[in-house]
């Protein structure tokens, strides 16, 4: 059954439910999980809101990621006719064989026992983070003080960049995703960070360390592919954790009777945040010919705007899905993506939550927000990261009892 197309991809979530997708995908997936979408630039493409769809489309190479193809689903970018190409380096936006090259030269780098190996350091990071947050006392901003240096300096660490430097790259990286950034600052902002990762690949080159880029100094990577790759993945590593920390916390601290769950078994309550939350919360795919998929024939270069945190919510896959469970198995589930451009850094990302944020309700059992809920102020709908830009707690102080 056709329906009538989606005029705009549905952006504004419903008030005081800062972790529920807009409520129109979900009324859009109960009628169909694939449907007609027009684009901010006039094509009419598609949406997908549906788990097995998504999963589908993931996996299918028929379907490209690459940008300059693409139509762009959320309003912006208006200073673009079209996307230009990925930067040298940016493994999302390319497709097979250029891909495939770099992804083998990272996956090895990646593996599940080696981030395993950097437990002991994570829990140093937390544990020097948490006594920091006592020392200071209640009263802060828990992204600024907890949820992006851990990730920051452990991405730092994996790629040897000296986190004295991380407020200026931080700064540029930031700004090239603020959505009220003009083309100018975005540019100056990536230029910047380019620079500065350029004169760090010769510095590895020049002198090694033990690290991540300097031993992919001995690929037959590029300076410009070493620049560009280094770059992708210090942003990856900054940006993604560290609001899945942030909005994790903040999911908990309004669902406190999850918490024992979550110390109970924190690689299992992890991986339902992941699916809860779905903070990467829409991909984008690009017909290079023509597909049936469920009923409907995608015409080559008809985009699809790929609705994750729709299909994390899907009924058929899971039971009560607009339920946060912290005790339920979320195996399945999409916040990593699937296919050939699932998560590189996904069992990093793991490691650092399943350590993070178990320890930061153990050692402040009373932590709770300083500001109403709605205040806290979260992340526009139409940057790729959704997250909180500040997230202020406080806690009691434990008092001395007198014997």
């Amino acid at each position: 059954m056709d329906h009538d197309p989606v005029d705009r991809l549905p952006l504004a979530r419903a008030a005081g439910c800062p972790f529920d997708p807009p409520a129109e995908l979900g009324r859009i997936r109960s009628e169909s999980p694939l449907v007609r979408l027009t684009y901010p630039d006039g094509h009419v493409g598609w949406l997908i809101t549906g788990h097995a769809l998504t999963r589908a489309v993931l996996a299918d190479q028929r379907f490209s990621s690459r940008y300059e193809i693409a139509h762009y689903p959320f309003p912006g970018l208006t200073e673009f006719a079209e996307l230009p190409p990925a930067p040298v380096g940016d493994m999302t936006g390319m497709d097979a064989p250029e891909h495939t090259r770099y992804r083998g030269l990272l996956a090895g780098r990646f593996t599940v026992r080696r981030m395993r190996r950097l437990t002991d350091r994570v829990e140093q990071i937390t544990a020097e983070h948490l006594d920091a947050m006592e020392e200071s006392g209640p009263g802060l901003d828990l992204v600024a003080a907890y949820a992006q240096p851990i990730p920051a300096v452990m991405i730092c660490e994996l790629l040897g960049v000296p986190y004295a430097d991380r407020d200026a790259f931080q700064a540029d990286a930031a700004t090239i995703t603020a959505p009220d950034a003009t083309v100018e600052e975005r540019t100056n902002a990536y230029i910047g960070l380019q620079t500065y990762m350029r004169e760090l690949v010769l510095a590895k080159r020049a002198k090694p360390t033990d690290d991540m880029l300097s031993d992919l100094t001995t690929t037959d990577l590029t300076d410009d592919e070493l620049t560009g790759l280094g770059t992708f993945l210090l942003g990856a590593g900054l940006d993604t954790t560290a609001n899945m920390i942030a909005l994790g916390a903040f999911a908990l601290l309004r669902n406190p009777g999850q918490v024992p769950a979550l110390i109970a078994d924190p690689g299992n309550a992890v991986e339902e945040l992941l699916r809860y939350l779905s903070i990467a919360h829409t991909g984008l795919r690009t017909a290079l010919e023509d597909v049936e998929l469920d009923g409907h024939v995608i015409k080559a270069g008809e985009s699809i705007a790929i609705s994750i945190h729709a299909a994390n919510r899907d009924p058929h896959k899971f039971a009560d899905p607009d339920t946060l469970t912290l005790n339920r198995n979320a195996a399945g589930h999409l916040a990593f993506g699937h296919g050939i451009h699932q998560c590189l850094g996904q069992q990093l990302a793991r490691v650092e939550m399943t350590i993070a944020l178990p320890a930061l309700f153990t050692r402040f059992p009373t932590l709770r927000l300083a500001v109403p809920p709605e205040d806290v102020p979260l992340r526009p709908e139409v940057q790729n990261i959704y997250g909180v830009e500040r997230l202020p707690v406080t806690w009691t102080r434990d008092t001395p009892t007198n014997s």
